[in-house]
C-alpha cells in the first residue's frame, strides 16, 4: 500500500508564506492526477489545487495566483508554495493522489492532514 504524508504547515502571520509537502511511500504506482485539498472548521473539503499527469494545472479562485502546485516525480513528492497568506487560509490541508494500480484499475489515496494556522 502506498502512503501519503503532508508536512510543512504550521503556524504564520497573514502575509507570510508555507511551503507544504505530500511525500509518497511503499509500495511503487504510476499516479495520475494528484491534487491538494482543504477543509476548515465547520466547513466542508474543497479542492485547493490539482495538477495533472501531464502538468496541467488547476486551481480555486480562492488562491489563484497565491499559490503555486507542483510535482517532483524523481522524488515521489508533491507540493504547494503558498504565499500571501489570509485568515480564510486557515486548515487542514489534505494531499490526494489518484494512483494506477493496473490498467483497468486505481485507487483514491489521502493523506492525513496538516493544519494551517494565519493569524491576523
Amino acid at each position: 500500500q502506498v502512503q501519503l504524508v503532508e508536512s510543512g504547515g504550521g503556524l504564520v502571520q497573514a502575509g507570510g508564506s508555507l511551503r507544504l509537502s505530500c511525500a509518497a511511500s511503499g509500495r511503487t504506482y504510476q499516479i495520475n492526477n494528484m491534487a491538494w485539498y482543504r477543509q476548515a472548521p465547520g466547513k466542508e473539503r474543497e479542492v485547493v489545487a490539482s495538477v495533472a499527469s501531464d502538468g496541467t494545472t488547476a486551481y480555486a479562485d480562492s488562491v489563484k495566483g497565491r499559490c503555486t502546485i507542483s510535482r517532483d516525480n524523481a522524488k515521489n513528492t508533491l507540493y504547494l508554495q503558498m504565499n500571501v497568506l489570509r485568515p480564510e487560509d486557515t486548515a487542514v490541508y489534505y494531499c490526494y493522489a489518484r494512483l494506477v494500480v493496473s490498467i483497468e484499475a486505481g485507487i483514491d489515496q489521502w493523506g492525513t492532514g496538516t493544519l494551517v494556522t494565519v493569524s491576523s
